[in-house]
């Protein structure tokens, strides 16, 4: 199941108004065209932003994403004929043979367990070519990021056009050795409804993303920095073989 501010409409309608600013999906774009792939599988595509950039540069895309939601806001969009939604996961992928895989954002530390994780990874294989890439970023764990999610420091008001305005802040509601959980709230005003959405994500150190991506048959290529977040993320650039 994926968290609510992704699942619940009301608030996956809010998401491309309430983070406006994708400038991180460059270094997705300039690495497609580094690789030169002509076919991408975006895992987690959510709201299709980065899936719906690819095709006017000759790309075949697949999106996939469990929150229907969020894919129900991407099917909407201008262009969005030109890319293939599934609603679901890595794990129950039809038959695909694409060049590239990507996981943005946070998408690779939504899976918390060993197990979760390896699954993705494998189901990812799987439709990946021979030699074809995955690649995805993970926030550097001794940025300690999550210091910086607060109330204070991430409350926003946001006149949304069509919905009024709408509150938003963020609480880490625990953190536990690699596990940071936290609860978005959005306020409306034009009802006073107020929603939240709770979120785990995974804090991996270098050393278990590349033992990991070994154990599931990928050969790691590179680790960048996010040019957009130097020092913040690890851009991670793998190959696997079948």
């Amino acid at each position: 199941m994926a968290d609510d501010g992704f699942e619940v409409p009301r608030l996956a309608e809010l998401y491309d108004v309430l983070d406006p600013d994708r400038s991180d999906l460059d270094a997705y774009l300039a690495i497609a065209d580094e690789l030169g792939a002509r076919s991408v599988l975006d895992v987690g595509c959510g709201t299709g932003v980065f899936a719906l950039l690819l095709p006017a540069r000759g790309i075949e895309v697949v999106g996939v994403d469990p929150a229907r939601a969020s894919v129900d806001v991407a099917r909407a969009k201008p262009g969005a004929d030109a890319v293939r939604w599934l609603d679901g996961d890595a794990t129950s992928l039809p038959p695909l043979q694409v060049d590239l895989a990507t996981m943005t954002a946070n998408v690779a530390q939504v899976f918390v367990t060993d197990d979760g994780w390896a699954a993705t990874l494998r189901g990812v294989r799987g439709a990946l070519r021979d030699g074809g890439h995955l690649v995805f970023e993970t926030r550097v764990p001794q940025v300690e990021a999550w210091r910086g999610w607060t109330r204070e420091a991430t409350y926003d008001a946001t006149d949304v056009p069509g919905v009024g305005v709408v509150e938003t802040w963020v609480d880490v509601t625990a953190v536990a050795g690699e596990l940071v959980t936290f609860r978005a709230s959005y306020v409306f005003a034009s009802d006073g409804a107020v929603l939240t959405s709770d979120s785990t994500l995974r804090f991996r150190d270098r050393a278990t993303v590349e033992r990991s991506l070994a154990d599931a048959g990928y050969e790691v290529l590179d680790v960048r920095d996010a040019p957009d977040r130097p020092g913040r993320e690890m851009v991670v650039v793998a190959r696997c073989h079948h």
